[in-house]
């Protein structure tokens, strides 16, 4: 049986690249903050920077779309045809430590998207674990079919609950070459990455996670699961929709080994100690008490016992919603989403942090709605008995605790 894990050729920036510059934040992160980006581009400057090959999502809505996407498509390639970077065929073992001094291990795998739905109930290996909104996928879409290079913002999460994979690696991690060690820019923390170039027996052990016992013993239900999504699922379903599309002109020979079947990401274990579950908020934009007064009636007529917090122009109120806080989540997001409907100028924004939530509200006339925290240990349960959360149900950390673009890989054929 084919494995889900491929090794794949990692393209990593060579030694006269200042690191610093060149890995950034994920693309998601700060959609209501430019002030956050244009200060990024104020360190990288001129430098060689994965900044040039994203698309921020604070400008999607700008005139000039296209020319953006030319551009990052265009650089894309400059970087493959030069001398930027080094091939390195294995894993990256990573050391993460986050602005709270956390350290957070990972590994950058590639997983092969045949294996992979983001429909709310599959039989699929990998599976999403919150709602993928199908309307955000153009964009991406038209980023990545031009696209010669990836670069992975993804976080999949495996459970590992014995730390025998990861951690084992993480306390062997001596053995291992240096791939790079560098501070991450924007308070972002520090990285450290090791070069693994032996990737036989860590497929095998990960793979050992998805056996029908294992499940079993896990779920109480032999269902197929080897990892979730834990962050950047719209850029692994764009990666889908864009190898769907492509392997449509492919012989079955070429759809083996084309690049583009398969997408780089980091894997996480569940249980990593560091890996703490944030709520992610929301603020309403174009809305006010009107609102505030539909969304209480209805949650109130619910009959929860827990509560949320909600603020608009400095008054604070309270929402009543179950204890359970992926009903929670659930049931406000449907709320919102019919209040949307028949109120068009009303917009939702999602927002990581306390202080950030309020500092937007504020800034844009919005309404503030700190969202319950989902507990992470329960999260394979709930998909495999489930299926997805809402869309943004929870976040691995805050948002400076995110991946940075730093890994690239090949996704043309030669």
């Amino acid at each position: 049986m084919e494995s889900t894990v491929k090794v794949p050729k990692i393209l990593l920036p060579n030694h006269d690249v200042d690191m610093t510059k060149w890995s950034v934040i994920a693309c998601d992160q700060f959609t209501s903050q430019e002030e956050y980006w244009r200060s990024l581009a104020d360190i990288v400057k001129d430098a060689p920077s994965t900044l040039e090959m994203i698309f921020p999502e604070v400008y999607l809505e700008r005139e000039g779309k296209q020319n953006r996407i030319d551009a990052i498509n265009a650089k894309m390639r400059d970087c493959l045809e030069s001398d930027l970077f080094e091939t390195f065929e294995g894993f990256i073992l990573v050391e993460r430590i986050t602005p709270d001094c956390q350290t957070r291990k990972g590994l950058v795998i590639a997983v092969d998207l045949e294996d992979y739905e983001y429909t709310s109930v599959n039989d699929a290996l990998i599976k999403a674990t919150e709602k993928t909104v199908v309307e955000r996928l153009p964009a991406r879409i038209e980023v990545r079919k031009g696209a010669c290079l990836e670069l992975p913002h993804i976080m999949m999460l495996m459970d590992d609950s014995r730390r025998e994979i990861i951690e084992s690696l993480y306390e062997r991690r001596s053995d291992f070459s240096l791939a790079y060690d560098f501070d991450l820019n924007m308070g972002g923390g520090h990285i450290k990455g090791y070069k693994i170039s032996d990737c036989d027996e860590i497929i095998e052990k990960i793979s050992r996670l998805s056996d029908s016992d294992t499940l079993i013993a896990k779920y109480g239900s032999s269902k197929p699961i080897l990892f979730a999504v834990g962050d950047g699922n719209h850029s692994l379903a764009t990666a889908k929709e864009c190898w769907n599309s492509i392997k449509q002109s492919l012989s079955e020979e070429q759809r083996q080994t084309h690049p583009a079947r398969y997408a780089l990401c980091e894997l996480v274990n569940l249980h990593d100690e560091s890996l703490q579950f944030q709520p992610i908020h929301r603020v309403v934009l174009g809305a006010g008490e009107d609102f505030i007064d539909f969304m209480t009636k209805r949650l109130n007529a619910l009959g929860g016992s827990a509560s949320v917090k909600v603020v608009f122009r400095n008054q604070e109120y309270s929402w009543t919603v179950s204890d359970n806080a992926s009903d929670a989540i659930a049931d406000i997001q449907h709320l919102m989403d019919e209040y949307n409907s028949s109120h068009k100028t009303m917009t939702i924004d999602y927002i990581h942090g306390d202080s950030h939530l309020l500092n937007v509200a504020k800034e844009n006339d919005g309404v503030a709605v700190f969202m319950p925290c989902l507990e992470k240990d329960g999260l394979f349960d709930y998909v495999v008995r489930r299926g997805v959360l809402p869309r943004k149900s929870f976040s691995m950390g805050h948002a400076e605790d995110k991946r940075y673009y730093l890994e690239c890989r090949k996704i043309i054929a030669d």
